[in-house]
Formats: C-alpha cells, sequence, structure tokens
C-alpha cells in the first residue's frame, strides 16, 4: 500500500492538541482499489454521534462505491477538474442537511453547520482508518439534486471522494504537487480575536 507524506513531519501545533487533527488532510491520490461496505458503515457511524441542535441530526448522507450501479451517476455530477482525479476512488459520499426541524417543521438556522460537524466526524474517522477524504464543492448541486432525487426542503451540502491512499504520480500532473505535503493554516491571531470583531 502506498504511504502519503506523514503530515506530522510537515505541521506543527502552536499549541497543544491531539495529532489526529494534524494528520486529517485532503490529498487526491488514491489506488481505485474497493473498501468494504463494513469500512464505509464505520466512517458514517462515526458521522452518527455528531452534535447537532435539539439533537436533531439532520444531516443525510448518499454514497455510490466504484463497482455499484449507482457510480457513473455520482461521478457524473463531478465537475470535469475533479473527475480527473475521482477516477480513482472507491466511494463517492453526497453530504444532505434538512432545512426544517422534524419536531414542529420551522426552519432550523444550523443544518448546514451541524451537517459540517458530522461530515467532520466522518473525515477523521477516514483519518484513524488511513483512508484517503476529500470533501470537494466542485460539483454540479442541480444535476444531483435531479439525479439523487434529493427534495428540497434538504439542501445538497459537499460530496467526499474516500479511497486508498496512493502514490502522486497516479495523479494529472496539475496536481501532483498538491499532494506532496499537507497545508498549513493561519496563525490563531488572524482568526481568533477577544471581544467585537477586529479582524
Amino acid at each position: 500500500m502506498a504511504q502519503l507524506p506523514d503530515p506530522l513531519k510537515h505541521r506543527t501545533a502552536d499549541h497543544p492538541i491531539e495529532d489526529l487533527f494534524l494528520r486529517r488532510w485532503s490529498p487526491r491520490a488514491m489506488s481505485g482499489e474497493a473498501i468494504s461496505e463494513g469500512e464505509l458503515m464505520s466512517l458514517f457511524e462515526a458521522a452518527r454521534w455528531a452534535p447537532s441542535t435539539y439533537n436533531e441530526q439532520e444531516w443525510r448522507f448518499l454514497y455510490a462505491s466504484r463497482d455499484s450501479e449507482h457510480w457513473e451517476t455520482f461521478f457524473n455530477c463531478l465537475v470535469e477538474a475533479n473527475q480527473a482525479w475521482c477516477k480513482n476512488a472507491a466511494a463517492l459520499i453526497v453530504c444532505l442537511s434538512c432545512k426544517m426541524f422534524s419536531r414542529n417543521g420551522k426552519p432550523n438556522p444550523v443544518h448546514t453547520f451541524d451537517c459540517g460537524l458530522a461530515t467532520e466526524n466522518l473525515l477523521l474517522q477516514a483519518t484513524t482508518m488511513n483512508l484517503v477524504s476529500h470533501a470537494m464543492a466542485g460539483f454540479d448541486r442541480s444535476k444531483a439534486r435531479v439525479a439523487l432525487n434529493v427534495p428540497d426542503n434538504v439542501d445538497i451540502e459537499v460530496m467526499v471522494a474516500i479511497g486508498r491512499p496512493s502514490d502522486a504520480d497516479v495523479l494529472p500532473e496539475d496536481y501532483r504537487d498538491m499532494d506532496k505535503h499537507p497545508s498549513g493554516r493561519k496563525p490563531l491571531s488572524e482568526i481568533v480575536a477577544s471581544g467585537p470583531f477586529s479582524f
């Protein structure tokens, strides 16, 4: 099995945190090797335990394994640039959020936020399983809504590619440099302030 670059050799936290947060990153190089239904369910199980407002659990996940009858439907929703590397993914996941509270039918102002929490759980679980996970905005939401029969009261948030790691040389040349090492982050001084907004 190919080895991804070790994020801990490229990333350093400024304050003490668990290594898992540094180890999670979004490479694109995947081997095309299948992952099991059980492995996929472990990802969704991690997502299931995310926090949500009123315990609404308003996230929904649709998926297609690469050898399933649904693969082409999911794959064809991707923009061409993402198809170029997602062709080697083991699975594609569409993350959705229900816009209305099930408890009273009123709008849920944090449905997108809660879906993001569940998706992050999924991505972190993939990291612990040595799987590649890469969330994407680059897909046609209107096409996905029709192709996947998503109702109007559900938002289509993001697509995630999941797979087993591979060497960067499986990628189109334009993408190889991006997989050489994980990206860094802005310093806390640029994203955190005590008191009123001061950035």
